[in-house]
């Protein structure tokens, strides 16, 4: 796969924008490797291999057990998540699959009840930006596989 181009250099920009709404989102509440496992389902649903290898090293380098990041594909099946990691992957499965979910009730009242307003605000967020930066990355074919993670362990919560 041979990359088409690349944003950074031709629309600066437009990375700079996107980062405004990871700004917000770091600013959150929400647990940084809770935001890590959400990044990491819309990549796989969005077949974003630069982003799947991104946010899995990240989230090795913060912490996360291997084995639950090679369940988050099939996290409903599997034993180990929490009810508010639950509702975040739920939440953010129908907002990536939008056209085929519509955001449903359900999915939003588990969200509800797991996050504040201000959390639900910058959840969504996350997962707008994720799905973003996965249409960026497929669309112009960002290649997978050379990103090291900078980011550092998550102290215990």
């Amino acid at each position: 796969m041979t990359r088409r181009l690349d944003t950074q250099a031709v629309l600066p920009e437009a990375t700079t924008a996107m980062a405004g709404l990871e700004r917000v989102v770091r600013q959150s509440t929400i647990e940084p490797l809770l935001l890590e496992l959400v990044r990491l389902r819309s990549s796989q649903l969005n077949g974003c291999a630069f982003c799947v290898d991104m946010h899995t090293k990240d989230a090795r380098a913060m912490g996360e057990d291997e084995q639950r990041l090679h369940l988050v594909a099939v996290w409903r099946e599997a034993p180990g998540f929490s009810p508010r990691e639950r509702a975040a992957l739920a939440w953010a499965e129908s907002l990536t699959l939008l056209p085929e979910t519509g955001a449903p009730d359900d999915a939003y009242a588990e969200v509800a009840a797991q996050f504040d307003e201000r959390e639900q605000v910058a959840l969504t967020l996350a997962i707008v930006a994720i799905n973003g930066w996965n249409r960026l990355s497929v669309g112009f074919r960002r290649p997978a596989g050379d990103y090291v993670s900078r980011r550092a362990p998550v102290a215990a919560q």
